[in-house]
Parts: structure tokens; C-alpha cells; sequence
């Protein structure tokens, strides 16, 4: 045996006095190859500590078994849960992610992505910034050949796959549960007007009035810049201080809902006998407040899971530019917040 650091697929051929590509194909069991070649060359791998050079072996496939991954925060516990997801099913793939984020900016966006590109990434899934309005520096992915698999925030003109929440359906359930459960005056603190999941869950609500013949009122819907404990308490004290206050309040995230809930404990409000409250996200904080947040589950996890299925898929068939929306319905969480007639 040569005295060497790795063994190499010549080594184990010049040993055992085979071919080089007879080695590789008994190393991976291809048919024609006899059970005996089969036996002896996997036996011999083995005791030698034999490991596939897998950079060889991905430049000759021209793959880096490496995939993007962009989420406007890496700390907020819903994207946190996405990127879990997507590890988990790389994994099972033998894929490595490169994560990325762009606190909600679409500057940082456009870095990410082109980083992405030099990176030499296979695929890329994510959830664009905010600021986002067209897709024009993601074309620039596309354009390369490399697919893209959007998911939670998406542009729905760009041809690509795209896992999402049902956020109307969620909306619509949690405002639902709200009004059976005996409020009437029910207060919406929305996100950004032009994204699209704070446009559906802002239909949701209004549809959940519309279908429960309750009053809705333009005062009662506010819109978050930021998305913020900030803008939650900062709202819920401009809702509660208003000549007509509201009953309860369905809020864009848990984190809003947090400083809603903040703003009504110090105000002395009693939740939820006076004034409902409900999320959405169902982060794990939900159990641990007092009391704890109703709030609706969007399955952030298979969310990650599933985005990263299409994205392997997609390499795999070298399928660019696929159409397909894959939606995900959410569900009603109830907790103490929201229960005041139980």
C-alpha cells in the first residue's frame, strides 16, 4: 500500500488489480459488477479508511451540492424554524446550505443574492425583504440556470415554485374564533400595505366581519412599518385611547401581539375579559406569556422542509422557471388570550 494520508480510487484499483472505474462502480453497486468484485473492493475500502474525494466527484457532475438560502431575519423564530426544516431535509439530501439575511432591506437583498451567484450555490430558496417589489435581481439567478424556490413572502409574477401560508384562512379563523367568543369591536394591526401576506390576512379579517355581520371600521385597521413589540405597544395604546377602543385585537405576528399585550397589562386592562388578543406564528414564547397568546400556527418547519424538497427536485430534473405554488394551511392555536367565554 502507498504511504499516503487518503486513499484514492487508483490506489484501491492498483491494490486489487482492477480498473479504476470497476473500483468506483462495485464502491456504488452498479449492476455488472459482480457480488464477489462488489464484496472484495467495498471489504478493502473499508479497512483502509477509504473516503470518496466528494469535490471530485460534484466537479465532474458541475454540482456543488451547496444551496442558498436568504430569510429577511435569522433570529425571528418563524424564519429560524424555516431554515431548521430545510437543514433537516438537506441533510437527507447531502446538501450544505449558505445562509443569508437581509434585515428586511432590499440593498442587502441584492448583495445576498449576487454572493449567492459567485458562490456557485445549485439553488436558492427565500423569502424576499420588504422592500421587495419586483423580482429583478432574482431573474439574475434564473437567468443562470439555477433554480429558485420562493417561500412566505414571495412574488407571485416570478415563475418559480412557492411554498406559502394560506394567511387568508388564518386570518379569517382566528378572527372567526374572536367573534364566538363574544366580541364585537375587533381591531386588525396589519403589516405593510403592498405585501402580500399582510394583504391576505387584512381580507381574512375583513371577511370574517362581512360573513359574521359585525361592524368594521377603518380606525381599527393600523399598519406596522416595522413589524415590532414597539408598533404593537405604540398601537394598542392609540386603539385603547381612542374615543371608540376596540374589543380585541387580531395582530400581523405574535411579536405585535406581544407588545399589544404589553401596552394592556400596564393600561390595567384585563385580558382577555376586556380585550381579546390574538397572533400569528405561534412562536414558542406564545406558551410562556402571561397569559398565554392564541395565536395561528403557520408550520414553519414543513414549511422549510417542503421548500427544500421542490429546490432538490428542481436541480435534479434542471427544471428553471416551474410554476407551482404549494400552500400550506395554518391552524388556530387557542389560548388564554382569546378565551373569554370559556
Amino acid at each position: 500500500m502507498p504511504d499516503r494520508k487518503r486513499l484514492t480510487l487508483k490506489d484501491i484499483a492498483k491494490e486489487l488489480g482492477i480498473s479504476v472505474s470497476t473500483a468506483s462502480r462495485a464502491l456504488n453497486s452498479y449492476a455488472g459488477i459482480s457480488d464477489e468484485t462488489i464484496k472484495l473492493v467495498k471489504e478493502f475500502a473499508e479497512k483502509h479508511n477509504y473516503v470518496p474525494n466528494t469535490m471530485a466527484v460534484n466537479f465532474r457532475k458541475n454540482k456543488t451540492m451547496t444551496v442558498g438560502m436568504i430569510v429577511p431575519e435569522l433570529v425571528h423564530y418563524f424564519f429560524s424554524s424555516v431554515i431548521s426544516g430545510a437543514i433537516s431535509t438537506a441533510k437527507k439530501h447531502n446538501y450544505s446550505i449558505l445562509v443569508s439575511q437581509t434585515d428586511e432591506k432590499l440593498k442587502n437583498e441584492v448583495f445576498a443574492i449576487r454572493t449567492m451567484l459567485s458562490s456557485s450555490v445549485d439553488g436558492l430558496l427565500i423569502s424576499v425583504s420588504n422592500e421587495t417589489i419586483n423580482g429583478e435581481y432574482l431573474q439574475e439567478i434564473l437567468d443562470e440556470g439555477r433554480p429558485v424556490v420562493q417561500f412566505d413572502k414571495v412574488l407571485d409574477e416570478m415563475n418559480t415554485p412557492k411554498v406559502i401560508v394560506d394567511d387568508f384562512q388564518g386570518a379569517y379563523d382566528g378572527v372567526r374564533h374572536l367573534i364566538q367568543e363574544g366580541y364585537s369591536k375587533i381591531a386588525h394591526i396589519n403589516g405593510l400595505q403592498h405585501v402580500k401576506n399582510s394583504q391576505e390576512r387584512l381580507r381574512g379579517y375583513q371577511k370574517a366581519l362581512l360573513d359574521h355581520g359585525i361592524e368594521e371600521s377603518e380606525s381599527w385597521v393600523l399598519h406596522c412599518q416595522q413589524i415590532s413589540e414597539d408598533e404593537g405597544f405604540a398601537f394598542a395604546k392609540e386603539l385603547m385611547t381612542s374615543e371608540n377602543p376596540p374589543d380585541a385585537i387580531f395582530c400581523i405576528t405574535d411579536l405585535v401581539a406581544m407588545g399589544v399585550m404589553k401596552y394592556l397589562k400596564q393600561a390595567k386592562i384585563k385580558i382577555p375579559k376586556e380585550v381579546g388578543v390574538i397572533g400569528f406564528s405561534n412562536w414558542d414564547m406564545a406558551n410562556f406569556v402571561s397569559p398565554s397568546l392564541s395565536s395561528i400556527d403557520q408550520y414553519a418547519y414543513q414549511m422549510g422542509e417542503k421548500a427544500m424538497e421542490l429546490l432538490v427536485e428542481a436541480i435534479k430534473n434542471n427544471e428553471v422557471g416551474k410554476n407551482q405554488i404549494h400552500e400550506i394551511i395554518p391552524r388556530l392555536v387557542v389560548r388564554e388570550s382569546s378565551k373569554r367565554l370559556s
